[in-house]
């Protein structure tokens, strides 16, 4: 976080409504889409956030606790790593349990608002592209193997693949991307 920036506000809502019914900020339907189309949607889009993390004024927050383009971009660069360990762990574990992340953290540990914009564009790409083969190489029978987070929330290996592909949507209309 760039220095003197007061902490983004933290996000404490439950999102796993948006595999039930579009959302009504960003529109994705996600629950309705196919998992078989997810890891496609996701590498469609990252070039739409290069072009957002290539922005003059990268680092410019629209509010004091909101986050900036380059924040954002770093959270979904780390949404998408995330998706990685837990969709391997869906895929080799039966009925894992999520480690937990707090994305709130992470941003302050890791200074998002101060980290170059040209890497974590790099960065999303690669992890987008690691996510997008995770998917690509689901067989039929495996979209439905459960895992969950530590609260609960149940998730298959298509509701998370829809649930991330909101995460990454949804923060791109964020920042109007």
């Amino acid at each position: 976080m760039t220095t003197g920036l007061a902490p983004a506000e933290p996000d404490t809502e439950d999102w796993t409504w948006v595999l039930q019914r579009p959302c009504p900020e960003c529109g994705l339907d996600a629950g309705a889409l196919a998992p078989q189309e997810v890891a496609g949607r996701v590498r469609d889009v990252t070039l739409a956030w290069r072009a957002v993390l290539a922005r003059d004024g990268v680092r410019d927050r629209p509010a004091p606790r909101t986050w900036s383009p380059l924040e954002y971009g770093a959270h979904v660069r780390d949404v998408l790593r995330t998706a990685d360990v837990r969709l391997t762990s869906l895929l080799e574990q039966d009925d894992p349990v999520f480690a937990d992340w707090d994305q709130d953290a992470t941003a302050l540990a890791d200074r998002y608002g101060e980290q170059d914009p040209a890497a974590v564009a790099e960065q999303l790409d690669a992890a987008a592209q690691v996510v997008a083969r995770l998917l690509d190489g689901v067989r039929d029978g495996a979209w439905q193997r459960p895992g969950r987070r530590s609260n609960g929330s149940v998730f298959t290996v298509a509701t998370l693949a829809q649930y991330v592909l909101h995460d990454v949507v949804h923060h791109l209309h964020d920042v109007a991307g």
